[in-house]
């Protein structure tokens, strides 16, 4: 078995490295997003960053590990399964702290494309990899793809709440500096 987990997930190692590298960028580029942020002065406060700017770290974050893993020379695939299914719990249980945060911050009322991106989305991701990763070892092919489509799904999720917030920040700072210009 050894040799032929190490034949199944070599092929993936191409994509692994690209969407793992992009992941690790677009986590750096997020910290830039977050210092234009807290260069608007005033506009939202932590609990908007744990409920919005976090998740989408966690999300970036997460396509790296799951690249990492993907990438690292298992033994047998119910080996690399344990660790998904780990990745993909944890995922599943960071995802009641959005919640909790999302619906404890009062400075932005999301709406069902929020819920949407922030939440559901989400949620199938981890739901998608944790129930790949268990049946990894059994389905391994079909399995394989559900886990590059939950990356990349994750990667995109992180693009889209990312441009989101930042889009978010510069009209909410226009506006703000407009009502100053008209008193």
């Amino acid at each position: 078995m050894p040799g032929a987990t190490v034949s199944l997930l070599a092929r993936w190692s191409n994509f692994y490295v690209i969407v793992g590298s992009s992941a690790g960028a677009l986590t750096g580029l997020q910290f830039v997003v977050m210092t234009l942020i807290a260069e608007t002065r005033g506009v939202g406060s932590m609990r908007e960053v744990r409920a919005f700017g976090t998740p989408t770290v966690v999300h970036f974050f997460v396509a790296m590990l799951i690249s990492a893993g993907m990438s690292a020379p298992w033994p047998a695939l119910s080996d690399l399964g344990t660790c998904l299914i780990v990745f993909g719990a944890v995922g599943l249980a960071y995802l009641f702290t959005v919640i909790r945060h999302t619906r404890r911050q009062t400075a932005y009322r999301p709406d069902a494309e929020d819920w949407f991106w922030y939440i559901g989305l989400p949620l199938v991701a981890y739901a998608l990899l944790t129930t790949a990763a268990i049946l990894l070892s059994w389905h391994p092919t079909s399995c394989l793809f559900a886990i590059a489509g939950t990356i990349l799904l994750l990667v995109i999720i992180g693009i889209h709440n990312a441009w989101d917030t930042i889009t978010y920040i510069a009209l909410q700072h226009q506006r703000i500096s407009n009502e100053h210009r008209e008193h």
